[in-house]
């Protein structure tokens, strides 16, 4: 990584916080920031449970609603990437509860759909593997959880594009990625998903 984009990246994080601060006191610059730093973390996730352009959009009004209304009581301003993602996502649940339309399974990215010959037994293994991986999956920390669908569910972005999406710097989503699905693997083997190498 060249030594300016270092020092850039680790001014955005430095002053995530202070755009916070700045926002919850009332700074439309600040708010602005954040909204352009952010949106596409939110638009991303909320096409990732399936909502269409309209539901999707009502979403993201409905997370930024929640943003404002929980500005000054945020512990951790530094982490409003992880408590933008978890918003959206309950929020984009319960839109899908409201419309009544089917949930997605959220690993459906992440493992094979069987062919509609596929045998009993090999649709029983699959939905046991699914149950493995999202468990393995929800002991992983926010981050992690928040990367690894990122790249499950649009791998045809770019690093750029996720980075821009989730508010971490290019040069750390290939390191990270790797640590994550390091991870990953421990708790599959961890779980029994996975035979120990």
């Amino acid at each position: 990584m060249v030594p300016d984009e270092h020092y850039r990246d680790g001014v955005e994080r430095a002053d995530l916080g202070q755009l916070v601060v700045g926002a919850a006191g009332g700074d439309t610059n600040a708010w602005d920031e954040l909204v352009d730093r952010f949106s596409g973390l939110v638009w991303h996730i909320a096409r990732g449970h399936r909502l269409g352009d309209a539901d999707a959009a009502d979403v993201a009004q409905t997370v930024w609603l929640r943003l404002v209304e929980s500005l000054p009581r945020l512990r951790e301003p530094a982490a409003l990437g992880g408590w933008l993602a978890t918003t959206t996502r309950h929020e984009c649940l319960r839109v899908l509860r409201i419309s009544g339309r089917e949930v997605p399974d959220e690993s459906d990215a992440l493992v094979d759909i069987p062919s509609t010959d596929a045998s009993p037994e090999a649709v029983a293994e699959l939905a046991e593997d699914r149950q493995l991986v999202r468990a393995a999956l929800d002991r992983l920390s926010e981050r992690c959880r928040t990367l690894l669908r990122a790249l499950a569910y649009s791998p045809d972005d770019s690093y750029a594009d996720i980075s821009a999406a989730l508010g971490m710097p290019v040069g750390s989503i290939g390191p990270t990625r790797a640590r994550c699905l390091q991870r990953l693997r421990r708790e599959l083997v961890a779980g029994g998903a996975l035979a120990e190498d």
